[in-house]
């Protein structure tokens, strides 16, 4: 099983997971040309895409999934929650519950609910048979069931969106600054690093900071924080870039 992020922010978002024979996009918050451009970079023709997983309906996740699925005819999952957030007629929907494990080809997908001021949004963790992948972003705080699900795996990417210095210091109204750092909104670097003391990471070979906010947040910091959470040095933490997402990482 391999990873990799298209774009990652604010701005948009979008990442695959691949195994064998089957490759997913999680989330298709860019433009189509955008899409199709990255995917390029990364060496994957659009029509090889088997589904598109949506965790919520926000714009930065969920702007380029209709027009995406409409080009290539692609399956789009979601939650019925999420579902109803979309916009744009679809090919094909399916919807999926938050609580239940399902497949798409070679892969097996375990969903699970987070708190985030969407309809129902939801996170995944995605299985080969052999190894696990915890992707884990937009929640504005950490629960237990989110502790149980990404505890064991072999890779993760977690939201480091912001630092909280930054948030408090930055130009943000007094309202989104509240709405970013809540219990609904984004996790912070410190949040982010604080998981991974409640992890089992016996086996855990790749570690990436994703959705970091270009305003409140800088890559040394979000890795900075990971590395001490994780009792590493920063280098070893990977980021998913906006503009240049991040390349394969082979589990």
């Amino acid at each position: 099983m391999r990873f990799a992020w298209l774009g990652s922010g604010s701005r948009g978002n979008a990442a695959l997971v691949q195994a064998a024979g089957t490759t997913v996009m999680l989330d298709c918050g860019l433009s189509l040309a955008d899409t199709e451009a990255r995917l390029g970079r990364l060496g994957v023709a659009p029509s090889g895409i088997a589904a598109i997983l949506v965790t919520h309906e926000h714009g930065d996740h969920a702007g380029g999934v209709a027009r995406f699925a409409r080009r290539y005819g692609v399956t789009v999952m979601a939650t019925p929650g999420t579902a109803r957030g979309l916009r744009g007629p679809l090919p094909k929907l399916e919807r999926i519950s938050a609580h239940e494990a399902f497949t798409v080809g070679d892969l097996e997908l375990r969903p699970m609910p987070v708190p985030h001021d969407a309809r129902e949004p939801c996170q995944f963790v995605f299985s080969d048979g052999a190894a696990l992948l915890g992707i884990l972003t937009d929640l504005g705080r950490v629960t237990a069931h989110v502790v149980a699900s990404l505890t064991g795996c072999d890779a993760l990417a977690l939201e480091c969106n912001h630092d909280a210095g930054m948030l408090a210091d930055g130009p943000y109204s007094p309202a989104l600054k509240r709405r970013v750092g809540g219990a609904f909104g984004h996790l912070s670097n410190a949040q982010a690093a604080g998981l991974l003391a409640e992890l089992d990471m016996s086996r855990l070979k790749h570690l990436v900071a994703v959705h970091l906010s270009e305003i409140n947040n800088t890559p040394g910091l979000a890795r900075a924080s990971l590395a001490a959470g994780l009792g590493c040095v920063p280098a070893d933490i990977s980021v998913a870039h906006q503009d240049d997402g991040l390349g394969w990482r082979q589990i």
